[in-house]
């Protein structure tokens, strides 16, 4: 989203060009029950029109744009548009249900995981998706969020790279979780990532990766 617009099939193409590993993306239901495409829980901020996604139909949601011309699209389409590995987050457990059912249809247990903030969310795509890859989002958060994501059955945890600390990631391996660090768009934030050892990064930039390996 730092060079394309957000949440867009244009943004995607662009982020597998650059190379970089994983895509992430956010889902929503749409009035119709469509896996909506899009970050917040209204369409205000991300295109021109405005309301909630779950008060428009797929059609009403069409007819918007989401910046540079582009389409609100759904999952499916996302996964047509582009070969690369996903990470989709889901903001609740209806979202779960819809997720879990086009995962069990196109076989996508390999290359989607599943990330949310909700605690229930993630158990119940785990309880719907045998062998699903999840992992347990948080932006305000202490060493707790080892025990939750635990519990929910999660094998990574997301964390805002803000208030990560030592203690939390080595409280995160000794239960055997994998450590995503968000938002890292600058040199600075790159750095921690790698003094901490964490498994990777999520970035708006794609030139965040390929200036990677001149940071120490």
């Amino acid at each position: 989203m730092g060079v394309e617009p957000e949440n867009t099939l244009r943004s995607f193409v662009a982020a597998q060009q650059a190379g970089l590993d994983v895509i992430e993306l956010d889902l929503h239901l749409s009035k119709d029950g469509a896996l909506v495409v899009m970050h917040d829980t209204d369409v205000d901020r991300t295109t021109d029109g405005t309301g909630p996604i779950a008060d428009k139909t797929l059609a009403e949601l069409r007819a918007l744009d989401a910046g540079r011309g582009e389409h609100v699209p759904v999952f499916e389409e996302v996964l047509d548009a582009v070969r690369s590995p996903l990470q989709a987050e889901i903001k609740d457990v209806a979202a779960a249900r819809a997720l879990a059912e086009v995962m069990t249809t196109r076989d996508l247990i390999s290359r989607v995981e599943v990330s949310s903030f909700h605690d229930e969310a993630v158990a119940e795509i785990a309880r719907l998706v045998p062998g699903v890859r999840t992992a347990l989002i948080a932006s305000r958060y202490g060493t707790d969020i080892v025990e939750r994501a635990v519990e929910a059955g999660a094998a990574t945890v997301c964390l805002n790279i803000r208030r990560l600390t030592l203690e939390v990631v080595e409280h995160a391996r000794k239960a055997d979780l994998r450590i995503i660090g968000w938002v890292v768009n600058t040199q600075d934030h790159l750095r921690l990532v790698r003094a901490l050892g964490l498994d990777g990064a999520t970035t708006d930039y794609p030139e965040i990766k390929r200036t990677g390996r001149f940071t120490a």
